[in-house]
């Protein structure tokens, strides 16, 4: 009897082993998938001409960290309010992480608690996302102006915020149904009102979903550029996002210094996501689960 079994479990191990494999060079691809881009953007940064990507050598014959150092320092004339800009985009980008989170996790609290209604109220939010966003920035315009917000980082606030809300409140929803009403009910029971609940109860338990939406939310205002460019117009207000994009104004302008820019331009988020996975991923995987 032994020996059939021993043969039987021959096959399964085979697919297990070979499945294991699959997913190993899967990831392997798709990893290196994702590296190219930042190969070649290195690459260019550490070329001294900032031309060794469009020469086909597969690294420089000379390679150099002076772009880096021309962008830390401000040495380049298109980079000389770099740390301004900088501070910029971390404004923009932090308010927006803060008030995505501030109104997506009052407005979930509310709606996880209706009974019924909280989901046609959360599913009619995300019209918003029916709409692309490009046609909504001459209204967005219009608006600014009539409120007197025009050339602010304000302005620019209100719109990543208007896109990045529907998605918390939609995440926020569902994953705060996954807190048990008896909670607020044992709080009420002991004397607690609407905000201590969700000051002691909501917002702690809700933490991992609270982490993915704002990542997702400081992300979205970090890459985001049209906006930025349409609102805001004076130097003192310039995001690096619109410093970037004026270096394909010149035709001469040395490709190393705005890579350079680019990739110190992404470490905060990167670094951001690195600090905060454990609860990302949790907060994905449960928010989209129905309670």
């Amino acid at each position: 009897m032994s020996v059939p079994r021993a043969r039987s479990r021959r096959p399964h191990r085979l697919r297990r082993l070979a499945g294991a494999t699959g997913v190993v060079l899967l990831a392997v691809v798709l990893l290196l998938w994702w590296l190219l881009p930042v190969y070649h953007m290195m690459l260019i940064a550490l070329d001294p001409e900032g031309d060794t990507e469009f020469t086909g050598d597969i690294w420089p014959t000379a390679p150099t960290l002076e772009a880096f150092r021309g962008v830390l320092f401000q040495r380049y004339w298109y980079l000389q309010d770099f740390w301004h800009q900088l501070a910029n985009s971390f404004f923009i980008g932090i308010m927006t992480m803060v008030l995505t989170v501030l109104i997506g996790s009052l407005a979930s609290f509310a709606l996880s608690r209706i009974r019924p209604g909280g989901s046609v109220i959360s599913t009619a939010a995300l019209v918003v996302y029916m709409v692309p966003a490009y046609f909504l920035v001459i209204p967005f315009y219009l608006l600014m102006h009539g409120y007197g917000l025009m050339d602010s980082l304000w302005a620019v606030i209100a719109a990543d915020v208007t896109f990045a809300v529907p998605y918390a409140v939609l995440i926020l929803q569902w994953y705060g149904r996954l807190i048990p009403i008896e909670l607020d009910e044992a709080a009420r029971v002991d004397g607690a009102s609407p905000g201590q609940v969700y000051v002691k109860i909501y917002l702690p338990l809700m933490a991992p979903a609270l982490a993915a939406v704002g990542t997702y939310a400081l992300l979205t205002a970090w890459n985001e550029y049209l906006y930025q460019f349409i609102l805001l117009s004076s130097p003192r207000n310039k995001t690096v996002a619109i410093t970037l994009a004026t270096f394909f104004d010149n035709e001469d302008t040395p490709w190393n210094y705005p890579v350079a820019a680019s990739l110190l331009y992404a470490l905060p988020p990167i670094a951001l996501f690195f600090a905060v996975r454990r609860y990302i991923s949790t907060g994905l995987t449960l928010g989209g689960v129905k309670g």
